[in-house]
């Protein structure tokens, strides 16, 4: 049960980094509709790197932001934990790759095949963990710019990718549990 526990935990690990991967470039991060006439309909998105918009006809045109300091503090915070969460996640994969006791890479030895499988599981954690922080601040600042009746710029609502990111943030904090919580329980004595 314990190497099935493992895989468990590297299969959750390794499908929210390539979640992660499709979150951080997509484009509707928050999203706000103009709907002026069925013709002039026109779509505004936004995520980490640029703004688009589109029309009814199709049309999209993005610009990226145009300096890195002159963007918000937590758009710069959310950047940086998503693309630490990206590398966490990457040496999450690789320390868990080695560590599963169900594969040959790294030798024989389960007592450090159980630290590098450690080791993995809190890397996934990390991964989660940034990514639920920049994810969830990111639609805070959304949320309270909707619900501020005095704001005077366009109003947003959470986009599809911010869905995308808490699913893979769960599944890396679940992944990396599991593999912290299964690799405690091995002894050198153990054979997989």
């Amino acid at each position: 049960m314990n190497s099935a526990v493992e895989v468990v935990a590297f299969i959750l690990g390794f499908i929210a980094w390539i979640m992660l991967g499709v979150c951080i470039p997509y484009g509707y991060w928050k999203v706000s509709t103009v709907d002026g006439s069925v013709i002039t309909t026109s779509t505004i998105y936004e995520n980490l790197w640029m703004t688009c918009a589109s029309d009814s006809t199709g049309i999209h045109n993005c610009r990226e932001f145009p300096s890195l300091l002159a963007l918000s503090g937590y758009l710069q915070a959310s950047r940086a934990l998503m693309i630490t969460a990206l590398v966490a996640g990457t040496l999450g994969n690789v320390a868990a790759m080695v560590g599963l006791k169900c594969t040959k890479v790294g030798g024989d030895n389960y007592v450090f095949k159980g630290r590098v499988a450690g080791v993995g599981g809190v890397c996934y954690l990390l991964e989660g963990l940034c990514a639920m922080v920049a994810i969830s601040w990111y639609a805070f600042n959304i949320t309270r710019e909707f619900f501020d009746p005095l704001y005077p710029g366009t109003k947003y609502e959470i986009g599809p990718a911010l869905y995308i990111g808490w699913c893979a943030g769960t599944m890396a904090l679940i992944g990396g549990s599991c593999l912290c919580c299964s690799c405690s329980q091995g002894t050198a004595d153990k054979q997989p």
